[in-house]
């Protein structure tokens, strides 16, 4: 087995979960990329090994699964709706009792209009089908656009719609992380009738491919009501001072810094936050992950003590530049020394609000998690300055709040942190 794994980037490991859950018969690579004779194996940008490919003489290759994929908060994650091919096929076979049962791919916010064109479907079909909902909810966040979470909120209650206007039918939602659209380079897109027959819908519709001209043009034009709206109110001269100003003042802008072991749950709780508040509001959230930041912004340094604090400051200055400019910035860096964090409080309080976030996840459960095999190779010696093992962590005194992901669920840490959040900037 060759010693270097293949890091997958979004687009990959929404392709791996697909395969994995049996959407795709297996997972197709991008071009250029060969699996070895002696097999290849798939991380996770933070280097943890999740499935292994073995050789074959086709463009397709089964992964077989190492670790389990890290999974997020929000309702898109839920585990309820989030489910594999088969167990999606075996609640279509129960619900339909012999009906035809029709797909439809949501990959976007549903219309009043796509509503009806779904209802009308549906009775097309005579014999009153059963309706598999999926809406499509990927890891890279969309841009300019209702993020995942609102998208998969918005089409639940689609399905609980038109299962109301036609009592009877059976809607079976699916969400799937089914890349769609134009994408990066390299990762093929697959075809959604093909993922959707794969979870028990033979015919299938792409939400968005039934749209009209008109509607099409229609939902383009939304962007155009805020300058009408000015227009009206003002003589021309005002109207495009303040079209060219904004009527909102630029937003304050926010570091939310998590410190905690690694296992504690901080980064998932990160990224989570960063769906949550991408969802819900207009300001540029970034997510600076302890990890990625290691293999790119600090790739040079060491785990040495001052080499740790160095590595702090870094993801301090490039979130308080985020914060200057009105976004909002998440890091979720181990973060142990006190004095570090504390540097990166005063340049983030500098120019925005600064919220210190402390997963106190206790170590038992920190190490009993262990994706990547950290703590054993600490505890076997094979791994220096651990945090935790070999070396210190400091226990914030100053956190501005404290959760326990052992006893906190991924959403219940993310309410709160918003909470927390919404009340510091207010002051």
């Amino acid at each position: 087995m060759t010693d270097r794994p293949l890091v997958l980037d979004e687009d990959g490991l929404d392709l791996l979960e697909l395969a994995l859950a049996g959407g795709l018969p297996g997972l197709p690579l991008p071009g250029g990329v060969a699996v070895p004779a002696d097999g290849l194996v798939l991380a996770d940008a933070e280097n943890t090994p999740l499935a292994r490919l073995r050789a074959t003489s086709g463009d397709l290759h089964r992964p077989e699964p190492l670790r389990p994929l890290a999974r997020h908060g929000g309702p898109h994650w839920d585990a309820a709706v989030r489910l594999p091919a088969a167990e999606a096929r075996a609640r279509l076979e129960a619900a339909a009792a012999g009906r035809p049962v029709i797909g439809l791919v949501a990959d976007d916010v549903p219309t009043r209009a796509d509503l009806e064109r779904a209802v009308a479907a549906i009775d097309e079909s005579g014999a009153g089908a059963v309706l598999l909902l999926i809406p499509v909810a990927r890891r890279h966040r969309p841009g300019g656009s209702v993020g995942w979470a609102g998208l998969t909120r918005a089409a639940l209650a689609a399905g609980d719609a038109m299962g109301d206007a036609r009592p009877g039918i059976g809607v079976i939602p699916v969400v799937v992380p089914l890349p769609v659209g134009p994408g990066p380079a390299g990762w093929p897109r697959p075809d959604p009738a093909e993922v959707a027959a794969a979870y028990g819908a033979p015919f299938s519709e792409r939400l968005t491919d039934q749209r009209g001209p008109e509607e099409l043009a229609a939902l383009g034009a939304l962007g155009e009501v805020r300058e009408r709206a000015v227009e009206a109110l003002y003589p021309e001269p005002s109207a495009a001072e303040v079209l060219r100003a904004g009527i909102r003042a630029a937003p304050k802008g926010a570091v939310v810094l998590f410190t905690g072991l690694s296992g504690s749950g901080k980064s998932t709780i990160a990224r989570a936050l960063v769906e949550e508040l991408a969802d819900g509001g207009e300001r540029l959230v970034t997510l600076l992950d302890g990890d990625e930041i290691r293999q790119h912004l600090s790739a040079e340094l060491g785990f040495d003590a001052a080499s740790r604090e160095r590595n702090v400051e870094r993801i301090g200055w490039v979130a308080a530049l985020i914060a200057r400019h009105g976004g909002i910035a998440v890091a979720a860096p181990i973060a142990p020394f006190a004095a570090s964090r504390a540097r990166v409080r005063a340049m983030a309080e500098a120019h925005g609000t600064f919220l210190l976030v402390w997963v106190s996840t206790p170590l038992a459960v920190c190490e009993a998690r262990d994706r990547k095999g950290l703590y054993a190779k600490a505890r076997a010696g094979e791994i220096a300055d651990f945090t935790g093992i070999s070396s210190p962590y400091e226990e914030p005194a100053d956190a501005d709040l404290v959760i326990d992901a052992g006893v906190t669920s991924v959403d219940e840490a993310v309410t709160l942190v918003v909470q927390a959040l919404e009340a510091r900037s207010q002051r």
